[in-house]
């Protein structure tokens, strides 16, 4: 208890503190008659009276809803109050809502006041003319799209708008929106053209949303994509739209009072979104002052040098490395050139790049690494290094400059030459070419002219099984699909698989000692199975009609009796037990005549 005593006298000290603000928002300023919307007024500070408008021109039909809440940043903290209203526009026309008034230590504080722009609602009706349905029809959707495309839109934001060449601008596409989103699917992705461009790839998969008030509306904001970008060329470049969709959830207008009370009725339609292209302005670099040493570095970096080591012998090898760090287009940079004796050898440099990509650019760190091997002893002076690149902020030129060494090579000891590679620097040996091969020293296999396997007997029958299989398969499709067109003959195909799965069952319920769902399978299997073998309908399926069709193809009287026999013992086992017979003589009954009838006996 004597922490919350203590947490509210924090907060009301940092209300106290804070200076008293409002701002009036509202969802849409374009609304139809009978369809509600929202107005909310946040207060930051701590008010002692809040005296909202009066509202003229619209229907309250929800409000006051409340909220707090407290942010600590930096530690300061900061206290808002939001009070929303749910309005309903009864007329058409333009309206203004006055604003509303926040007292605190007896000074009076007012919120902007909001102009609301009201549109005839259309009503939903069983029945209507033709005659001018159609205009109609289409001033309201032209009414729907021009009030959803403010309700729902996506609009690129460059954190510049004038840049030199080669610096980076971070630019995020957002979509605001202030009304229920239930889909959406991808559409055009920007070209970026002119521009040297990253992704940002988020490694949070969640939405994160904030809210943004633009021209007095309060939208719903989060990040759909975000792009590094370098401008390549001076001028006048564009940011490209993205075209999205996305699948809204819009309300209609009604009259029905019992539909407005409870909020209405919806329905979901889908919205072609493209943001607008973006002018950004590209100044080129500046040739006052530029090194001559200048390779399109932009940013603000710092350079830096070292050798592995400055005392080697001859056929050894001194890695040498040139590290560039800061923030700029370092994926852009390439190697400062480097002044070596030409006693050394010198291969390309290995790249190795630490950098972090974030929505503030690229920052982080290239390095170049230098492997050299110097043939003979002596003593090599190795020149210091200089990197230029241009400070976008301070709007010049900068060269930094690395240290010099002095390479002391001794004689080698006339081994075999060792060469040391920087670690991760080795590489596999590449074969390049085969002009020259080696001289073959086994005898070779010599063959007569035409005894290869073109022209051959093997020959001829390969290709000619390729014709004589495609008939085959297509004989044997055709015949395929003409049984499958006859149900009957597809019925007493499958009438055996049928049978022993149902028999299967009833050996399960058999052995469990269920005797009333084994008799159940075992009479469902005898039936079926005589159904699909007559090809007798469902609904004329009885025993008096099986015995009926059997004697009409012929059937023995004595195998008919049995038959009958079995389904005779089938039904009434179902529902009373007997004596006289076990379960197991019913199975190889019912058995025994589905195999007679499967190999032709029936």
């Amino acid at each position: 208890m004597r922490y919350v005593v203590i947490l509210c006298l924090l907060w009301a000290h940092a209300a106290r503190s804070q200076e008293l603000t409002v701002t009036a928002s509202v969802s849409q300023t374009a609304v139809t008659t009978g369809v509600p919307f929202e107005v909310r007024f946040t207060v930051n500070g701590q008010a002692e009276k809040f005296d909202p408008p009066s509202f003229e021109g619209f229907r309250v039909v929800s409000g006051p809803n409340q909220s707090t809440s407290m942010r600590s940043i930096n530690g300061k903290t900061t206290v808002s109050t939001s009070v929303g209203y749910g309005l309903v526009a009864e007329k058409e026309g333009k309206y203004t809502i006055q604003p509303a008034a926040v007292e605190a230590d007896g000074k009076t504080v007012r919120s902007n006041a909001l102009t609301i722009t009201v549109q005839k609602g259309t009503a939903s009706s069983s029945g209507g003319s033709s005659g001018t349905g159609g205009s109609n029809s289409d001033r309201a959707n032209a009414r729907r799209s021009a009030s959803a495309s403010k309700q729902i839109f996506i609009r690129a934001v460059p954190d510049k708008r004038e840049v030199y060449q080669g610096q980076q601008l971070t630019v995020s596409y957002k979509l605001y929106t202030n009304v229920q989103i239930t889909g959406n699917m991808p559409g055009k992705m920007p070209a970026l053209n002119g521009f040297w461009s990253r992704p940002l790839e988020s490694t949070d998969q969640r939405t994160e949303w904030t809210e943004e008030v633009v021209d007095g509306v309060r939208y719903q904001v989060t990040v759909l994509q975000q792009y590094i970008l370098f401008p390549e060329r001076s001028g006048k470049l564009q940011i490209d739209p993205m075209e999205m969709t996305f699948v809204i959830r819009e309300p209609i207008a009604t009259n029905d009072p019992f539909e407005r009370f409870f909020g209405g009725s919806y329905r979901e339609v889908e919205q072609d979104l493209k943001s607008p292209a973006i002018p950004i302005t590209v100044r080129p670099l500046p040739t006052d002052g530029k090194p001559e040493g200048f390779e399109g570095a932009v940013g603000n970096f710092s350079f830096t040098t070292a050798v592995d080591r400055t005392e080697l012998k001859a056929n050894e090898a001194v890695n040498y490395t040139l590290k560039i760090s800061g923030s700029g287009n370092l994926q852009l940079i390439d190697a400062p050139p480097v002044r070596i004796p030409e006693t050394i050898e010198q291969y390309d440099p290995k790249v190795n790049d630490q950098l972090t990509e974030s929505a503030s650019g690229v920052s982080g760190s290239r390095e170049f690494t230098y492997l050299m091997i110097p043939r003979h002893e002596g003593s090599y002076p190795l020149p210091p290094v200089s990197f230029s690149y241009f400070d976008p902020v301070a709007k010049r030129y900068v060269t930094l400059q690395g240290d010099p060494y002095t390479l002391q090579v001794a004689k080698g000891d006339g081994s075999q030459p060792t060469v040391g590679f920087a670690p991760g620097a080795q590489r596999d040996v590449k074969v390049l070419d085969n002009d020259i091969r080696y001289i073959k020293t086994r005898t070779p296999r010599f063959s007569k002219e035409g005894s290869g396997f073109w022209g051959s007997g093997g020959f001829v029958v390969l290709l000619l099984a390729g014709p004589v299989l495609f008939a085959a398969a297509w004989v044997y499709r055709n015949r395929q699909r003409a049984q499958n067109r006859d149900a009957g003959l597809v019925r007493n195909r499958k009438a055996n698989k049928a049978a022993a799965k149902h028999l299967a069952a009833a050996r399960k319920h058999l052995n469990a000692g269920d005797k009333k769902l084994f008799y159940e399978a075992v009479y469902k299997g005898l039936y079926g199975y005589v159904a699909d073998k007559l090809n007798i309908p469902g609904a004329a399926l009885n025993k008096a009609y099986i015995s009926e069709q059997l004697r009409e193809r012929g059937v023995a009287e004595e195998i008919i009796a049995r038959v009958e026999e079995t389904f005779d013992l089938c039904e009434m086992t179902r529902f009373a037990p007997l004596s006289g017979i076990s379960e197991a003589d019913v199975y190889e009954k019912a058995k025994q005549l589905i195999n007679d009838m499967e190999h032709g006996k029936i």
